[in-house]
C-alpha cells in the first residue's frame, strides 16, 4: 500500500469509518492518503480513519473528482445493463479495496419504467449489519448510475437478506483480497 502524507489545505467534510458520522477535518490538519477508491480517498488522521469524497480531493491537493448526472437527450431508450454494472465496479467500500460487485453486495439491478422515464432500482447490502457507510455507499451508487446515458433515476436500497458472506465474492475479488 502506497500511503501518502498531506496537509489540508482546507478545512473539509469527512466521514468517520466504520461509523459512518460526518465530521468536519480541520485545514492544516496532517493526513495520509491510505486509498483512492473509486474516486473518493480513504485517509488515516490523530483521531481516525476517513472518507473524503472526489469532490473535496483539492483539499488534499488532488483533482476534483465529480460525477455528472447523465444529460444526454440523444440517448434513446432504456440504459445498457453492462454499462450499469460497469460503473458499478467503480463503487467502494471504504475500508476494502474491492468494488460492491466482486464484494457480491450487490443483490438485484432492474430498470423499470415510469412516465417514459427509466428509473434503475437497486438492491444491495453490506459486508456487516452494523457498518456505518451503508448510507454513503449507496449514495456512491446512485451517483454513478445515475451517469450512465438513460437513467432517469437510481433508487438503492440496503437489505439484509440474504446475509452476506465470504463466499458472494466473486473470484477476481478473492484474488486481490488473497483469499485464493
Amino acid at each position: 500500500m502506497n500511503e501518502e502524507k498531506r496537509i489540508l489545505s482546507r478545512a473539509v467534510e469527512a466521514t468517520l469509518i466504520p461509523q459512518g458520522t460526518p465530521m468536519e477535518l480541520a485545514e492544516g490538519e496532517n493526513v495520509v492518503i491510505t486509498h483512492r477508491l473509486g474516486g473518493n480517498f480513504t485517509i488515516m488522521t490523530e483521531n481516525g480513519m476517513f472518507r473524503i469524497k472526489g469532490s473535496d480531493a483539492d483539499a488534499l491537493g488532488e483533482e476534483i473528482v465529480i460525477n455528472e448526472k447523465n444529460e444526454d437527450a440523444s440517448h434513446q431508450g432504456p440504459p445498457e445493463m453492462d454499462a450499469l454494472w460497469t460503473v458499478l465496479k467503480k463503487v467502494f467500500d471504504p475500508e476494502i479495496p474491492v468494488n460492491i460487485v466482486d464484494l457480491g453486495l450487490v443483490y438485484s439491478l432492474e430498470i423499470n419504467e415510469e412516465d417514459d422515464q427509466h428509473i434503475v432500482e437497486m438492491q444491495m447490502t453490506l459486508t456487516a449489519p452494523g457498518c456505518g457507510m451503508g448510507p454513503a455507499i449507496a449514495e456512491d451508487a446512485q451517483n454513478h448510475l445515475e451517469t450512465v446515458p438513460g437513467v432517469k433515476e437510481a433508487r438503492v436500497s440496503i437489505v439484509w437478506d440474504p446475509p452476506w458472506d465470504q463466499e458472494m465474492i466473486t473470484e477476481e475479488g478473492k484474488m486481490i483480497l488473497g483469499l485464493i
